[in-house]
């Protein structure tokens, strides 16, 4: 990240009579920070925030001047009705012209508001054209652009997917979204206040950001996360011990040394704890990644526990002893000083380390530190019951075959 940035902001947000608009600008202006909201219809922006600063879209390079930050808010949601071009009119070429207009006015960061339905895989005009819009982004020249990424967004009121929730008594709807949270990702609007009146100055440019109110503490998603790990130990344990002591006696005449390889890990906060495994490697093999490792050194049974994960089982100790989830990041080496520091950041490390991951199902190892920790934040900010069932699932059927060795040069 970059220095802190300054206490006031001069914010130009577009879009702002939207459904994030509306909420997000009143708090914005609360904060103190200096704003020019843009849109097509200027009158109606004046007539929504009466008393602050508006221009429309073609005189955005002129009053953009001196502003130094720009929320793109405008687009055509996933909600709304039209065919494939009208989705690209408002979220490929008006996002085109923002970004030259703001270049033009000498804005020196913007902040594209995505959602993430953008790379969930679908196939939606909307999906399909913000994800040409983050082309855009991620090639501009001649100012910083970071893409914000979004789940179902709530606040003073609700809409889109969250809109059951406004039909219920006040009293009700808290604990409506804490179980809604638990099965789907969310964030508050405030969430999103918070990160462009603090945060979003001290990004690297180019960077993908993805904001959610996370369900670390929330009390339906940690016992039925917590029920996902106490299945799997039982199942470890109870019905599957007698494959346990077949694959560590093979271990042990396959090749010599331990049958349990015992390895330090990086936890949740930091703290260090010992990592329990079939070992797959030849004895003396140094204590690397395994991205740093000969394939060489991988023992004729080591490449067969590896492909079907069975190397993996032995951690249902590490679950039980509450040092390990099922789904989760993947826990790194102390060695790795890069993937430490790369999840520091992104508060990667507040969370529990899990066997499998998002990262894993995906084909992504600790062989790029930034890129792992990237996907790792992306797991929090989409951190579910149905996002971990989905993981767990596509571990069985054999996404990802762990991390991959070094191949013979």
């Amino acid at each position: 990240m970059k220095s802190p940035a300054t206490d006031t902001l001069r914010i130009v947000i577009t879009g702002a009579s939207g459904f994030i608009g509306r909420q997000l600008v009143p708090r914005l202006k609360s904060m103190g920070h200096d704003l020019l909201l843009v849109g097509r219809d200027s009158e109606k922006l004046e007539r929504a925030f009466p008393g602050m600063k508006v221009s429309g879209y073609e005189a955005l390079a002129e009053k953009g001047g001196n502003f130094n930050l720009l929320v793109h808010l405008a687009a055509l949601n996933n909600n709304a009705t039209g065919d494939e071009m009208a989705f690209r009119q408002v979220n490929v070429e008006l996002f085109a012209d923002v970004i030259e207009k703001a270049r033009q006015a000498g804005i020196p960061r913007l902040l594209n508001i995505t959602s993430l339905h953008v790379v969930d895989g679908s196939g939606s005009p909307y999906a399909c054209s913000k994800r040409t819009a983050l082309e855009i982004a991620r090639s501009a020249v001649g100012m910083d652009v970071l893409n914000i990424f979004l789940p179902a967004i709530h606040g003073d009121s609700f809409s889109g997917a969250l809109s059951a929730a406004s039909k219920l008594p006040r009293a009700l709807r808290p604990p409506a979204l804490t179980v809604l949270s638990a099965f789907a990702p969310i964030v508050h609007v405030d969430r999103l206040a918070d990160f462009i009146s603090g945060e979003a100055m001290r990004w690297e440019p180019g960077e993908d950001v993805f904001l959610a109110d996370g369900n670390s503490k929330n009390p339906v998603y940690r016992a039925g996360k917590l029920l996902i790990d106490l299945l799997f130990v039982t199942a470890v344990f109870v019905l599957f011990w007698w494959l346990l002591i077949i694959v560590w006696v093979w271990i042990r005449a396959d090749s010599e040394g331990p049958g349990i390889f015992a390895q330090q890990r990086i936890g949740r906060n930091g703290t260090p704890f010992t990592c329990y495994k079939f070992r797959t490697m030849r004895l003396g093999t140094a204590e690397r990644g395994s991205h740093e490792v000969s394939a060489e050194a991988v023992t004729r049974i080591g490449r067969l526990l590896r492909k079907t994960k069975i190397d993996e089982l032995p951690q249902a100790w590490n679950v039980l002893r509450r040092e390990l989830t099922l789904v989760g990041p993947r826990p790194g080496l102390p060695s790795q000083s890069q993937l430490v520091s790369e999840r520091s950041k992104r508060g990667i490390l507040k969370v529990r380390p899990g066997i499998t991951g998002l990262a894993q199902v995906n084909g992504i190892d600790m062989r790029d530190p930034v890129e792992l920790a990237r996907w790792d934040m992306r797991y929090l900010a989409q951190q579910s019951l149905l996002a971990d069932t989905k993981i767990i699932l596509a571990t069985l059927l054999g996404s990802g075959q762990g991390d991959k060795v070094k191949l013979p040069s």
